[in-house]
């Protein structure tokens, strides 16, 4: 039976192990270097109260009816287990295209993920940093900051595609000069992401549950997280999130995380004098936010190394959206199971 690891807790790594559940494959690990399931689809608790939660990454999933098959039963199945319900909240400056349907995850962004994962069956380890790719003995040794090197029969790499460029080990000399120059030229933009969490009771009176901002240098997007996601609650606090600018992302990504934070809330509290004093804060960096150019001549995954296998795959090789990680997700398998 193979050992199958797949390296990222997020969207394309998750449909990924779970498509690949019961192809005659031994157990399936997913290794992820945060401390939770999501990638950019992460799900952050106030730090006073785990009920209370915000969305930092995704907003929403939006499916678009041109070439929506096959991918129409993943959304599906996700309204089908009430993981997904239609987006029916006020969002200000959002562009619907014809014929799109968008949706949100009343349990957080993350809670898509986690089912996926539940799915797969797999073993699943946070807080494993993978460092270094080798080959030892016709298997792949795979090496994290912490604990000993293990070994795989199949390595899917999720991970944003710098992460993979910057891996050590044999890795370093299997990416062969043109896959290098294919996966250097893919590019993602960076931004912020503000939650700011509040006390049960608190009350937070604009009109709209989210809106997107054109006329500012830091803010792009604010969103009443609970009432996006309709699930206001006298018991529960409401959320908060903020996306910052991509450009003001990139000039502040360096920057110490404090003075960004005290920049994102001066610009907010012009937006909204009125909005309250939160009870907490959480400030996210998101250095690959969104694939502006993906890997080019690739379709939805590039093979590394085929004996032992090594691939990778993720929004970076197709596009940063929902549909871009099942796409991916669903080349991955697909590969991962015929070289079976």
């Amino acid at each position: 039976m193979a050992r199958v690891l797949v390296v990222g807790a997020g969207l394309t790594g998750s449909v990924c192990a779970a498509l690949l559940r019961g192809s005659a494959l031994g157990r399936i690990a997913v290794w992820d270097k945060a401390r939770g399931a999501g990638g950019r689809m992460s799900t952050s608790r106030s730090a006073r109260d785990a009920a209370c939660t915000a969305d930092l990454g995704a907003q929403y999933i939006t499916l678009e009816t041109e070439g929506a098959e096959p991918r129409r039963s993943f959304y599906e199945e996700l309204l089908s287990h009430g993981i997904l319900k239609p987006l029916t909240a006020p969002i200000e400056g959002m562009v619907v295209k014809e014929g799109s349907c968008n949706y949100v995850a009343p349990q957080g962004m993350s809670s898509v993920v986690k089912y996926y994962l539940k799915q797969s069956g797999a073993d699943v380890f946070y807080e494993q940093h993978v460092t270094c790719i080798s080959l030892r003995d016709g298997k792949w040794e795979v090496s994290g900051k912490m604990g000993p090197p293990e070994q795989f029969d199949v390595v899917v790499l999720t991970m944003p595609v710098p992460q993979i460029l910057q891996l050590q080990g044999d890795i370093v000399n299997i990416i062969n000069e043109s896959q290098k120059q294919q996966l250097e030229s893919a590019s993602y933009s960076s931004r912020y992401a503000l939650g700011l969490f509040y006390e049960a009771g608190t009350q937070i009176d604009v009109p709209w549950a989210a809106q997107y901002i054109t006329d500012n240098p830091c803010i792009r997007f604010i969103s009443i997280d609970n009432k996006k996601r309709n699930i206001e609650s006298p018991e529960i606090g409401p959320s908060v999130v903020v996306h910052t600018t991509v450009t003001f992302g990139s000039e502040h990504l360096d920057s110490d995380p404090a003075e960004v934070q005290q920049l994102i809330l001066n610009h907010l509290e012009r937006i909204v004098p009125s909005l309250p004093k939160p009870a907490s804060i959480k400030c996210q960096k998101w250095r690959y936010s969104q694939v502006t150019k993906a890997v080019p001549n690739c379709l939805g995954q590039m093979i590394l190394h085929t004996q032992p296998l090594l691939i990778c795959g993720g929004d970076g090789f197709t596009f940063s959206n929902f549909s871009g990680c099942i796409d991916s997700a669903m080349s991955l398998a697909e590969a991962v199971k015929s070289h079976l």
